[in-house]
């Protein structure tokens, strides 16, 4: 049975309602850094992504979740797994809980194991990969807390301003 469901929270798929929410975190300056992202998103283009947002993970090698407690629609975040490789049975996953407040009470942990169950389970994926900046002590101990292991460090591999900062590559390999 697939069930994306926690004892305090869930993860369930994007809806139109979710546009403002999706626009606050995609234009957050400060989460770019993660994220990858150099320039703002529209409306318009967040929206034509919702309209998309019916598509699969074999179609859109993507998939991205709302988190958001029980007994409540509203999002508290969004996890996504991403670059899906089906030939390879892999993806990467990201998370983010866009206020502060609700950060470090246990709401990711529980997503990311919802979606590692889902992803091993349901999808049948041999692995996941996280890439973490190495001073991002909480995604780091998030990650390991989950059995990601170390994979390796890519030295001076992002740029921001005048700084360049490692990321590491942290790895869950599914050996069921």
């Amino acid at each position: 049975m697939v069930t994306l469901t926690g004892n305090n929270i869930y993860l369930r798929a994007l809806e139109p309602e979710d546009l403002e929410f999706v626009y606050r975190i995609e234009n957050n300056e400060v989460l770019w850094e993660v994220s990858y992202t150099q320039t703002p998103y529209s409306r318009f283009l967040i929206r034509q992504y919702l309209e998309n947002a019916h598509q699969d993970i074999y179609e859109a090698k993507q998939l991205r979740l709302a988190i958001c407690r029980r007994g409540s629609f509203t999002a508290l975040g969004l996890i996504d797994l991403f670059e899906y490789d089906p030939a390879n049975a892999r993806a990467g996953v990201g998370i983010i809980i866009a206020n502060e407040n609700d950060r470090g009470n246990g709401l990711g942990a529980e997503a990311l194991g919802l979606v590692i169950k889902y992803a091993f389970n349901t999808l049948h994926l041999h692995q996941l990969y996280a890439n973490i900046d190495t001073g991002n002590i909480a995604s780091t101990a998030l990650f390991t807390n989950f059995g990601f292991t170390l994979s390796g460090i890519k030295q001076q591999w992002n740029r921001r301003g005048n700084l360049w900062k490692d990321e590491a590559l942290y790895q869950l390999i599914n050996n069921q």
